[in-house]
């Protein structure tokens, strides 16, 4: 069965894929031939991921899911949230994003934070929405060369090491991404 994935984000798919059944052939935007950037214009996670799967159907008219995700630090009041991809600027560089969020926090010991993803599903002309949270904090600096965005500076609840450190199997375990994903397989396991 074919199912769109609204991303042209390549980690995403390949972390994606691993967890979808292997009935499931996933496509990427730029394989179905939508080149352009989706409009993320909502105030919320949930907005955006549903403007991105909303696209897509009206677009397609295929079972597809798009999923939105936020970094959300307690000390900067839940920021950078919706604005990740863009803290540092439009040019979405994950190396800029990273210095500006450890240079707002500064010397402050108060580092607890989540990243939120929420993945919205057209499927069957429905809609579904399903959620993921990891909880921990933010490093003082980097760790890791694995992952992408802010995997470096992010350690888990209950790990020594940044998302950066961690195999892509033990990642998705534990992410909010792979916990999202997660709800979203075991849905489609049993959807017709």
């Amino acid at each position: 069965m074919n199912l769109v994935f609204a991303s042209h984000n390549n980690h995403k798919i390949e972390e994606i894929q691993q967890l979808l059944p292997s009935n499931f052939i996933l496509k990427s935007l730029n394989d179905v031939g939508i080149f352009e950037d989706i409009p993320e214009t909502a105030e919320t996670i949930e907005g955006n991921a549903f403007l991105k799967a909303n696209f897509v159907y009206k677009k397609l008219h295929e079972n597809c899911f798009a999923d939105d995700t936020g970094l959300e630090v307690e000390a900067l009041k839940g920021a950078p949230g919706i604005h990740s991809a863009r803290f540092a600027g439009e040019h979405k560089n994950s190396e800029d994003n990273i210095d500006k969020l450890l240079n707002e926090l500064g010397n402050t010991t108060h580092r607890t934070a989540q990243f939120k993803t929420v993945i919205c599903l057209y499927f069957n002309h429905k809609i579904y929405e399903f959620t993921g949270i990891c909880k921990g904090k933010i490093l003082a600096e980097r760790q890791g060369k694995q992952g992408f965005g802010y995997d470096a500076i992010f350690m888990p609840e209950g790990y020594q090491q940044s998302f950066a450190v961690l195999s892509l199997e033990e990642k998705n375990k534990i992410s909010h991404r792979g916990l999202a994903v997660k709800q979203l397989v075991d849905f489609l396991k049993t959807a017709r």
